[in-house]
């Protein structure tokens, strides 16, 4: 048995201090029953600024992905909600099977 629902992928670097507004927001106020978050060690987006680490960097600007899944309407509301927040192009999402 399975169920359809939407998985969320939404993309950020530590430098945007964004990570923990979202997570404090999607447990507390989106109530999403689970939230992954991956520390990338490089990458780069629109702007083409490569983040990436090494050995000598003072400071960490990694790439930084939360996810999580939730039925399409409760995925819906909370991309609505989150957009405003986090500008254009940082959420993917689509539509998944889950096992029940």
């Amino acid at each position: 048995m399975s169920e359809t629902v939407t998985m969320v992928r939404i993309y950020l670097t530590e430098s945007d201090a964004q990570l923990k507004p979202l997570l404090e927001r999607l447990h507390d106020v989106e109530k999403v029953k689970g939230v992954t978050a991956f520390r990338g060690i490089a990458g780069f987006g629109a702007s083409g600024k490569m983040h990436s680490s090494s050995l000598l960097d003072m400071s960490l600007d990694l790439p930084v992905v939360v996810e999580f899944f939730d039925s399409t309407d409760n995925a819906t509301r909370i991309i609505e909600h989150l957009s405003e927040q986090m500008g254009d192009g940082r959420i993917v999402h689509w539509t998944a099977q889950v096992n029940t």
